[in-house]
């Protein structure tokens, strides 16, 4: 199993200053980040798109860029890109050139879009949210399989046997398809044969299984052979389960509670973030010990062979941040990748 670390660059008030951490600090802490992860041996770091000010990242290829100049082996993903209001060809070019500048560890991850600022800001009708992102996701996986593309849709000028420039290193370059709650998401990208991503950040985790089945199913339907699944979650690590839950839950409540004004959520009590750490919770927080046997217990239920953590949900104690990545690098992924290696001779 790979394991890896997802950041959406997020901003809210710095608890050991009380202010609001700048971009450019938050920038300067993710390059940091980047670096430990890839020092102490993770596989995966994703970086989401957002368009709002409380979180620091709009352009993922930018920063991945780069942090993959001051990586050697982790592998650099977007987590997501907001295919429906971004243009393919760009998309495609942006993360090539990234492939090409870190020796072929590029990947894509793209998604619909669970926020939706960029649509109004690049010109785009939510009323479209559906055909946009099937529509621009055909287009992307044509770009990857040939150098020229004749193609049409209703949402962008068609392409007349173009030539799209760089090529990757990677033949194909990974494409992950992000899916929330929508079986129908999850049933496109196994149709495609397109490896998912699949996010759980509430919620009993036994919930999700049926779309992992419906991923796996489709793909055979359509004689792809069976596609990966990463699962992407909430979580923070500390030497001991209590100063974990501690420190992340003044910034998983800040952020959480910022997100259900919006969406019109409840707010978080501390009872309820206190049952998301149980094992069958949504959220990865706790001690190395706590975090290893979820991951165990969620790969029984899914079979996943990726697992990636968000550990920043809102601004926490830098220096926190970073003990909690060399835990997750040198504690827990060891242990889940011998148990899993263990389990898979055995059977």
């Amino acid at each position: 199993m790979e394991i890896g670390i997802y950041t959406f660059g997020e901003r809210t008030v710095d608890p050991e200053t009380g202010r609001l951490i700048s971009p450019e600090e938050r920038l300067r802490r993710l390059m940091e980040e980047i670096e430990l992860a890839d020092q102490v041996g993770l596989d995966v770091f994703g970086i989401g798109e957002h368009h709002r000010p409380d979180y620091t990242v709009s352009a993922p290829a930018v920063v991945l860029a780069a942090a993959g100049a001051r990586t050697k082996r982790i592998r650099l993903t977007s987590a997501v890109n907001v295919l429906s209001s971004d243009d393919p060809v760009r998309v495609f070019q942006q993360f090539a050139t990234l492939d090409l500048l870190t020796q072929g560890r590029a990947e894509i991850m793209v998604g619909r879009g669970s926020f939706i600022e960029s649509f109004p800001l690049f010109g785009y009708d939510l009323k479209d949210y559906d055909e946009l992102f099937e529509e621009k996701l055909d287009l992307l996986l044509k770009l990857r399989e040939s150098e020229k593309v004749t193609w049409s849709g209703k949402h962008r000028p068609p392409l007349n046997n173009r030539g799209v420039y760089p090529r990757p290193l990677q033949n194909p370059l990974p494409v992950w398809v992000a899916v929330g709650g929508t079986p129908e998401s999850a049933i496109r990208a196994g149709m495609l044969g397109l490896p998912m991503a699949l996010g759980i950040i509430g919620g009993l985790p036994e919930r999700f299984a049926p779309f992992a089945r419906l991923h796996r199913e489709a793909a055979q339907k359509a004689g792809h052979k069976p596609p990966r699944l990463s699962i992407n979650s909430h979580g923070f690590l500390a030497d001991s389960s209590r100063e974990a839950a501690d420190t992340a839950y003044p910034a998983f409540k800040t952020m959480m509670d910022r997100l259900g004004r919006e969406r019109g959520w409840p707010p978080m009590t501390r009872e309820q973030f206190e049952f998301s750490l149980s094992l069958r919770g949504a959220n990865f927080v706790g001690s190395p010990e706590q975090v290893i046997e979820k991951i165990l217990f969620q790969h029984e239920i899914f079979g996943h062979d990726r697992f990636l953590l968000q550990l920043t949900v809102g601004t926490l104690p830098h220096k926190k941040v970073l003990h909690a990545i060399e835990l997750l690098g040198t504690k827990v992924a060891p242990a889940v990748k011998r148990e899993i290696a263990r389990a898979n001779r055995k059977s």
